[in-house]
């Protein structure tokens, strides 16, 4: 679920910040793993020398009385280590006194016995410390020479590391997660530009293509791959348009002539009932086919993008008195109301074309007169404002259900079988679209189901005008 409501780039850079993090933290373990590795070999080195030191001491003491020993390895413990030495003989007694109390009360380790060099961890108070016991042979006697010394200062200097470390994740996670977002938007840059352009082309503009980026990668192969499927979409595409225009146009003349002879068979006095009603039919139905090519005919044209009318400043409210003057008959005839609002004085104008834009909003008024049941009302209003002029037609009629309203402009689409029960072929309104999108105006609906609908055209007015 998470991998379609999040972008790549930012799952890009959580992985990228996840990466970094988990090497961040691996490096450090290992940087502190070495770190305490490098102390303690100090503190082993220290203590060595140490008792290195105590070693050329005692040597040099064998021609001195015991007295003078004993004080100088006193003032040889005060001096180093804060007193922590201590020389035990292979019996485990003390070959020397405590040169301090803290040596005398520090938990020395076992020494009886074989001893071999020894570098030990242990503690004592509370505190850690690091004790390196080595043999040695004195006057002839072996003997045993320990020294001590704290671990304090290394887990200082450990603790702040470890802290530095902690302290620097969050700056060092957002920087990594800030360039990986950068990155990863940069190289996915030509990706928002191939979506962009890949939205904006329709069946309309089936000749734009995806920009392609010479470099060689995976998406300059996906452009160009997009670019080959578009060029035979729209061959294909061109090829429909072709020959549905031509089929349109080729199918005029033998309707007309079949319509012309059954027409002129009506007019013979001597046809039998039966041929009568045959006849009658044949000029119902080719008149409907003919409403049909024609119909297909402009969409050709719209898909050609072919608006050959001029275009020039028409007053709206004479587009509305031809247009209802036209449906009032067949509305009397239903049993429905139409009227009209705003019409009366307005002298509000758009460029355009006069019969185009009574197509469309004829188109407007026969869809509500189809889809209202009597004694139902159709209103035509006309308002405008230093904006924009709107057109509306509403009606009282069966409405449009909300799954149908995305759709209800699209070609040959009928809504539901309530609705399709009504004569149509379902292109009157792709035509009213078009022809509202040739004048730049918007045309939008809105419905509630057995409440009725509203049909609305805004025409947007320049600026300098």
């Amino acid at each position: 679920m998470l991998k379609r409501h999040v972008s790549i780039s930012l799952r890009l850079t959580l992985l990228y910040g996840i990466i970094f993090f988990s090497g961040w933290v691996l490096f450090g373990t290992a940087m502190w793993l070495n770190l305490r590795h490098t102390l303690t070999g100090e503190r082993y080195q220290t203590l060595a020398r140490r008792v290195d030191r105590l070693q050329d001491l005692l040597l040099a003491g064998l021609n001195e009385d015991e007295v003078d020993r004993r004080q100088d390895f006193q003032d040889f413990a005060r001096a180093t280590g804060n007193g922590l030495i201590e020389v035990f003989g292979s019996d485990g007694t003390r070959a020397y006194p405590s040169p301090s109390p803290s040596a005398s009360a520090f938990p020395w380790p076992a020494v009886e016995g074989n001893v071999h060099e020894r570098f030990l961890h242990l503690s004592s108070s509370g505190q850690s410390y690091w004790v390196l016991v080595r043999p040695f042979t004195l006057g002839g006697q072996p003997v045993i020479l320990l020294a001590a010394a704290p671990e304090t200062g290394n887990l200082l200097v450990l603790q702040s590391f470890w802290r530095g470390l902690i302290a620097s994740a969050p700056i060092l996670l957002l920087i990594a997660c800030g360039a990986g977002y950068w990155v990863s938007r940069r190289a996915l840059r030509p990706v928002d530009r191939i979506t962009a352009t890949a939205r904006s082309i329709s069946i309309g503009n089936l000749s734009d293509r995806l920009p392609v980026s010479s470099t060689g990668d995976e998406l300059q192969r996906l452009a160009e791959t997009c670019n080959a499927m578009l060029g035979r979409l729209e061959s294909a595409v061109s090829q429909i348009k072709q020959f549905t225009a031509d089929a349109s146009h080729e199918l005029r003349g033998p309707l007309s002539f079949t319509r012309t002879v059954a027409e002129v068979a009506l007019r013979n006095p001597d046809a039998d009932p039966a041929s009568r009603r045959a006849f009658e039919d044949i000029v119902d139905e080719t008149s409907k086919a003919s409403i049909l090519l024609e119909q297909m005919f402009t969409l050709a044209r719209a898909d050609s993008e072919s608006f050959d009318r001029a275009m020039e400043l028409v007053t709206l409210a004479a587009v509305v008195e031809e247009a209802c003057t036209m449906a009032r008959p067949l509305a009397e005839e239903r049993g429905l109301t139409l009227s009209v609002a705003g019409v009366a004085g307005d002298l509000t104008k758009v460029l355009g074309d006069f019969p185009s834009l009574r197509r469309l909003l004829w188109i407007l008024i026969d869809n509500a007169l189809k889809y209202t049941e009597a004694p139902g009302t159709i209103e035509v209003k006309l308002q405008s404002n230093p904006a924009c002029a709107t057109l509306s037609v509403s009606d009282s009629g069966i409405g449009i259900a909300p799954k149908d309203l995305p759709y209800i402009f699209d070609r040959f689409y009928r809504a539901d079988p309530s609705r399709s029960m009504v004569e149509g072929n379902g292109l009157g309104l792709a035509i009213a679209k078009w022809i509202a999108d040739m004048h730049h105006a918007e045309l939008t609906v809105a419905s509630e189901e057995f409440r009725g609908s509203t049909f609305q055209l805004i025409f947007p007015f320049r600026r300098d005008r």
